[in-house]
């Protein structure tokens, strides 16, 4: 005889008795310790059907590969195709670099990752009195074209993808990257990978901007428009939370924040006239992986899921795959700690297996000693071993969202979702976020989320192993040193570059560029013409600066 299942009433009763009955008498103090994750979300003892009791299948999870893509956006996930393992490298030279890409191509990274260093992401040669003592510090120098094809120097651009972390000065570094392809004999029709191109986030937490907000947005459009057209298998832009939440910002407000971001590009793309299904299939996002396990599996399924719905009913968008929230995750820099630096790799594989079981498209891992230094070959080839352990060893790949269907997951997942809805439609009240951010919104609720945690930490209402509760004393380790020869060697070559180039035909490009920038023209084919000419990156930032001017952020309290 086929057993009846039990009625929400009949649950309703049997969950109130075993609370009374034998939770509460274990636990008599609860009240006294309230559970929270790291955003401050309280979590009950126990989740049950009761908490999901309007839980529909086909509207909240359907099947992998299915809208609304909460389960993943391929039906095969990991089962057909592992994620791609990128580790973000970059560190003196362009030779030095070369030589670790080849190290971790060598020993199984399957996509490269860009990290420049300081003066190039401020749009500023390293010639600059503004970049003396950061030279390779703390990423590689790249000034022109001739740093560029070093860079890549043996390195087949049409099998391998590139992701640039770059958001100024994108365009420009994209454009060395088409050129260097080009001298290899490569289309741009081919060539893959992503430029970060975020600049929303600049203004909200990382604060490497430098022009104002809207012409800053006209950039990105025009690579929007260039890429739909010429480069058509990159990424042209990589939202980015992860930023938002190292700044201090919840994982709802990184999540809102990020997606609120994603809708204003496509807005500012549909202004230009371009169509949505033209572009929106190549938009990509970046998230962070923290350390609440759960709270960060719920965050990324609720992302797929709200992006499917708002590419289908605000901007109307017909082809599935403008519905795709394709994503890189990188595990959190901020919750590397100093202190005892070898539990920095068990933080970092409770953070990668999190963004696996949340059905990220890439993955970096962040090495043991990135609180010190940038990695070292041992650190860096530690973490690449994280992402292959969890590969080839947990079994964790073999089943499609195995956490889906869990009443604990599904509930945080609709939290999240209606939270992150909240803080969407706040800042379309507001104007948009280019306003949001004039009038310091999102800088002041992370500010905000930052503070109370810092508290939490002090008053050790959350514990961090090793800095405010088993603290012990560590063996200082090795670290990656940047030797201040880097600086002469590159600056000599730079200095050659100046010398040898074709300096009339340098100074006419940049003057097109100016006068096309003056016309409001798409500026990639102009920036692309000064690379090839060996124009340098600060040139032609310093010339975009004359029609554009520089950004100042206003005080806020």
């Amino acid at each position: 005889m086929k057993k009846k299942s039990s009625s929400q009433q009949e649950l309703k009763e049997l969950y109130n008795r075993w609370k009374k009955e034998e939770y509460d008498k274990v636990c008599s103090n609860e009240s006294e310790n309230e559970h929270t994750t790291v955003s401050g979300k309280k979590i009950k003892e126990l989740y049950t059907p009761l908490d999901i009791p309007d839980f529909d299948y086909k509207k909240n999870l359907s099947f992998p590969g299915e809208y609304p893509y909460t389960r993943g956006i391929h039906p095969t996930m990991y089962r057909g195709r592992l994620w791609t393992m990128r580790q973000f490298s970059g560190f003196g030279t362009a030779e030095d670099t070369n030589n670790r890409y080849k190290y971790l191509l060598s020993h199984g990274q399957t996509g490269l990752s860009v990290a420049f260093h300081l003066p190039t992401l401020m749009g500023i040669d390293s010639d600059h009195p503004l970049a003396q003592g950061e030279i390779g510090k703390c990423g590689v120098a790249i000034d022109s074209l001739a740093d560029m094809e070093v860079l890549f120097d043996g390195i087949p651009l049409d099998k391998i993808s590139t992701s640039m972390t770059i958001n100024p000065p994108a365009a420009i570094l994209w454009a060395m990257y088409i050129a260097v392809a080009e001298k290899q004999g490569v289309s741009p029709k081919i060539i893959s990978g992503t430029i970060q191109n975020d600049i929303l986030k600049e203004y909200i937490a990382q604060k490497t901007f430098i022009f104002p907000p809207k012409p800053s947005m006209k950039l990105i459009v025009d690579t929007f428009e260039y890429g739909t057209k010429e480069v058509p298998r990159w990424n042209t832009i990589s939202i980015s939370g992860y930023h938002i939440r190292e700044a201090g910002s919840t994982a709802v407000q990184e999540l809102a924040f990020t997606l609120r971001d994603g809708i204003e590009y496509v807005e500012w793309a549909l202004e230009r006239g371009l169509e949505v299904d033209d572009f929106a299939p190549r938009l990509s996002f970046f998230f962070n992986a923290h350390n609440d396990f759960f709270e960060e599996v719920a965050k990324f399924r609720a992302a797929r899921k709200i992006w499917a719905e708002v590419m289908t009913d605000r901007f109307e968008a017909k082809n599935p795959r403008s519905w795709w929230l394709r994503f890189h995750t990188q595990t959190s820099g901020v919750s590397l700690m100093a202190q005892q630096p070898q539990n920095n790799v068990i933080r970092v594989a409770i953070q990668a297996l999190a963004a696996i079981m949340g059905g990220s498209q890439s993955l970096h891992t962040n090495s043991l000693d990135e609180t010190y230094a940038l990695p070292s070959e041992e650190a860096v080839t530690i973490a690449l071993r994280t992402q292959q352990i969890i590969a080839h060893e947990s079994g964790v790949a073999n089943c499609i969202d195995p956490l889906g269907g869990s009443y604990f997951v599904e509930k945080l997942t609709d939290e999240m979702e209606k939270e992150t809805r909240g803080y969407i439609k706040k800042i379309d009240e507001m104007g948009g976020m280019v306003r949001a951010i004039e009038l310091g919104f999102p800088q002041k609720e992370i500010s905000d989320s930052a503070y109370w945690y810092q508290k939490a930490v002090e008053k050790k209402e959350k514990i961090i192993v090793g800095v405010n509760a088993f603290e012990m004393e560590h063996e200082p380790i090795s670290i990656l040193e940047i030797d201040e020869a880097v600086a002469r060697q590159h600056l000599a070559r730079l200095k050659k570059v100046r010398k040898n180039r074709n300096s009339s035909q340098v100074k006419e490009r940049l003057l097109d560029l100016k006068k096309a920038a003056e016309d409001d023209q798409n500026l990639m084919p102009f920036i692309l013409d000064c690379v090839k000419s060996y124009a340098t990156l600060g040139e032609i930032i310093d010339s975009l600066k004359e029609v554009y001017g520089e950004y100042r952020e206003p005080s806020t309290y």
